[in-house]
């Protein structure tokens, strides 16, 4: 099956003032349609799905330095796995590399090899640097845009995530394919830092061009979240259920936020209910790591609550079990843990335990590793005494890393299960000096987020224990 003809061919590229390097119009149709899948989350049958679209790229010119590009760096942006775990994706590093050296690129194309070759390092910020040097000269380049948002999440840049698409928003005319999605884009990066007004005014927006965009459905629900505007937040989840459910990256991670909403409430049986119809088939058919934080982010809620969740946590393990040395992301190291400490591995906790403690003393220039010493290890050990209800040590260990938590990557609300863990933890400490800790994070909480219903559940219980006086 040919591209469709609406995808950009190689003259649409140079019109657009974003020239490829090669001579192939299907080439260049299959990166545009590869690129539209990824902004817009979705495996489209109509254009072949990014796995079919990315096997003809190769096909329809080999030798495609930013086909190469795009190929590699959707591999690497999904933190599945990395080029010192995956051969042949070491092997498609290389041939991108050593391709860049001997062709007539342009300076834009050399500096997003140099930005992929950075980001399988682990050299995210670098990586962003060089994304950021062809944004400033080309405003329109997408793949850039995407590349350095990702990746600023993973870093935990909530600043960065929002001005990168603050600086080239204005370039983004309606008549420029996927412009729609820029504004869901940028909605989400006002949303983290708290923009919540101009955050929804521009999801809405983009809704309105395009109710399919499940990204601008994600940041409607993360406000709702951190508004704890419940009854809103679900209203919205299910009245545009069928606009979004079928955009198959992202509908299971929509989910989990519809399921945050029954959580909150405490109507854990519906949240159950989702979790087995949606989330956990999603993450077995997948193995994606969005739905394997998604997965166990839950759980670990539900169990937080004193909610038991069976034998699911097995389920999970068989999906987590082989990442535990992966060490790409800390963000995701935690989740793993949850999973076999949930398990009751015993033997893979130790397994992450002990290679994250390895990678934190390597010498190479991997970001994440330099952070795991400092902030991944202490977050991981108190995960392990917090499960072993040695709660008063947990809490040493989480309370002088809890304002660093945010350079582990993610969102507020997925990183809000930590805050939960250690007020969960500060409520079960038995040390006079840490009596105190619970009620203040309790009011510290109830200030930032005022009505959640979660919120009154633990301050019933702590003034059950007589720690609220």
């Amino acid at each position: 099956m040919a591209a469709p003809a609406s995808l950009r061919d190689c003259q649409a590229w140079k019109d657009a003032g974003l020239p490829l390097s090669t001579t192939s119009n299907e080439a260049c149709k299959l990166f545009d349609a590869t690129l539209t899948q990824y902004v817009k989350w979705t495996n489209d049958k109509n254009l072949g799905g990014l796995e079919g679209c990315l096997a003809k790229l190769k096909e329809a010119d080999p030798t495609f330095t930013m086909g190469q590009v795009i190929s590699n760096g959707l591999v690497l942006i999904g933190t599945g796995t990395s080029v010192r775990l995956d051969q042949q994706l070491a092997e498609a590093l290389k041939t991108m590399v050593e391709n860049s050296k001997t062709q007539l690129l342009t300076q834009r194309e050399q500096l997003h090899v140099s930005a992929v070759e950075m980001f399988a390092k682990g050299n995210f910020p670098k990586a962003c640097d060089l994304w950021e040097e062809i944004l400033r000269n080309h405003p329109t380049d997408m793949l850039a845009l995407k590349f350095s948002h990702d990746a600023y999440f993973y870093l935990g840049y909530q600043q960065q995530m929002r001005d990168s698409v603050a600086r080239i928003y204005p370039f983004w005319t309606p008549d420029i394919p996927l412009s729609s999605y820029v504004k869901g884009i940028y909605s989400f990066g006002l949303m983290e830092t708290n923009l919540y007004d101009q955050a929804e005014k521009l999801a809405k927006e983009a809704l309105s061009i395009t109710p399919t965009d499940a990204w601008s459905v994600h940041t409607v629900a993360h406000i709702h979240e951190m508004k704890a505007e419940i009854k809103d937040g679900l209203e919205f989840m299910q009245r545009s259920e069928t606009n979004w459910k079928d955009s198959d990256m992202l509908a299971c991670h929509n989910y989990w936020h519809w399921a945050l909403y029954l959580i909150e409430k405490g109507d854990y049986e519906a949240a159950l209910t989702i979790y087995d119809n949606h989330i956990l088939p999603s993450l077995q058919a997948s193995g994606a790591m969005l739905d394997v934080v998604d997965s166990c982010s839950m759980l670990y809620r539900l169990q937080l609550e004193g909610v038991p969740v069976g034998k699911r946590w097995q389920d999970v393990l068989l999906v987590t079990q082989k990442h535990s040395r992966d060490h790409i992301l800390l963000f995701n190291d935690a989740h793993f843990l949850m999973a076999s400490l949930g398990a009751r591995d015993s033997q893979t906790t130790e397994e992450l335990l002990t290679t994250l403690q390895e990678a934190s003393e390597s010498p190479e220039e991997n970001c994440q590793h330099q952070l795991a010493r400092d902030v991944g290890l202490p977050l991981c050990r108190a995960l392990v005494e917090a499960d072993m209800g040695n709660a008063d040590h947990a809490l040493e260990l989480l309370l002088p890393i809890r304002y660093r938590i945010t350079q582990i990557g993610g969102s507020n609300a997925q990183r809000d299960v930590f805050n939960q863990l250690l007020i969960h933890t500060a409520l079960n400490c038995t040390s006079d000096a840490h009596r105190n800790v619970a009620r203040s994070l309790l009011m510290e909480r109830d200030a930032l987020k005022p009505g959640s219903p979660l919120t009154e559940r633990l301050i019933r219980k702590a003034a059950a224990r007589h720690l609220m006086q």
